[in-house]
């Protein structure tokens, strides 16, 4: 099986970038960077263990937990369970467990959602009210731009599949370390996404770091972009940019993602901002329609307008810089 690994490019890092500055700068170019020396309230050196199991206290939660590191979406190797949030906490820092559900190396993950995931969208003020308060959010956006704030916690070796949201985020990193993989959108047609007409936001290749390239030999053609956080460091993520984490030990962080296009453009049923926009969904069910109707035709025809119909996709749709 050949395995290769990718040279990454690192990412910029910035240090203690304005709200002016950002948007004038930094926001057009729609590409990653590390923000450094924010304020971000005390929560950089107040959550400890002791403080979060404290703070929150016993209140159930809804966890992911892998018997494996790299957690896969798309197969679901991982089982959901519920744990009082203090006990929840100390298992996700520890690296053997006393009690565990599958083994006892299991890793645990937290991803905040609302009171009732089909309506409700995340917000840490909602959700973990008592920790909302230790945390200032860099408001680099316009107030009805604000979606979603999501709490997660990762138990240390966690690997995250490779994805990408349709919403702008800053991924705040609050307490320990990760390593974050990105890829451009333009490099889609080398990650292997799975199901683009109805998952198509997650990538089959889980293992960024050494890839089997006998299954995914394009995926060699992706130019990766890759940055380490350390606690206080804040990742922009623009939308539609496919990333991968790499929980390096136990840690705390925050995502708040922000609608980069008009209100109107996202669907108003997706609470986790990761549905496509109207738009797009629209125009993959036409071309849905449009395969569906190549096939009344032999094989030799439907090759020969399919070729056109990707040619005109690339003249019409396509843009033309290379940045």
């Amino acid at each position: 099986m050949e395995r290769r690994e990718q040279r990454a490019e690192a990412l910029e890092r910035l240090d203690r970038v304005t709200r002016e500055r950002f948007l004038r700068d930094i926001y057009p170019r729609r590409k990653p960077v590390v923000l450094t020396g924010l304020e971000l309230g005390t929560c950089t050196t107040k959550w400890t263990i002791d403080y979060l199991s404290q703070a929150e206290g016993s209140k159930e939660v809804k966890i992911h937990v892998s018997a494996v590191p790299q957690m896969d979406f798309l197969s679901k190797n991982f089982v959901y369970r519920t744990l009082p949030f203090d006990a929840f906490v100390r298992r996700a820092a520890e690296v053997k467990h006393k009690e565990y559900f599958l083994t006892e190396d299991e890793k645990y993950y937290l991803r905040s959602v609302g009171e009732d995931v089909r309506k409700d969208i995340a917000d840490i003020r909602k959700q973990f009210p008592i920790l909302a308060e230790d945390v200032h959010i860099p408001e680099y956006f316009e107030k009805e731009q604000f979606f979603s704030s999501v709490f997660r916690i990762s138990s240390a070796g966690l690997q995250l599949w490779t994805h990408y949201d349709v919403m702008d985020n800053f991924l705040i990193q609050v307490t320990g370390r990760k390593r974050v993989v990105l890829y451009s959108p333009r490099d889609a047609p080398y990650l292997y996404l799975s199901g683009m007409h109805v998952t198509g936001t997650k990538s089959e290749v889980l293992d960024v770091d050494n890839p089997d390239m006998e299954k995914y030999p394009l995926f060699v053609k992706a130019k990766r972009y890759e940055c380490v956080l350390e606690a206080g460091d804040v990742l922009f993520i623009p939308a539609l940019w496919f990333h991968n984490v790499i929980s390096e030990e136990f840690g705390v962080a925050l995502n708040v993602f922000w609608k980069h296009l008009p209100a109107e453009s996202y669907d108003k049923t997706d609470t986790y901002g990761n549905k496509d926009p109207m738009a797009a969904s629209r125009a993959i069910q036409i071309l849905d329609r449009a395969l569906k109707t190549l096939e009344e035709l032999p094989e030799e025809y439907r090759d020969f307008y399919a070729r056109r119909m990707v040619l005109r996709i690339q003249e019409k749709a396509y843009r033309n810089d290379c940045g």
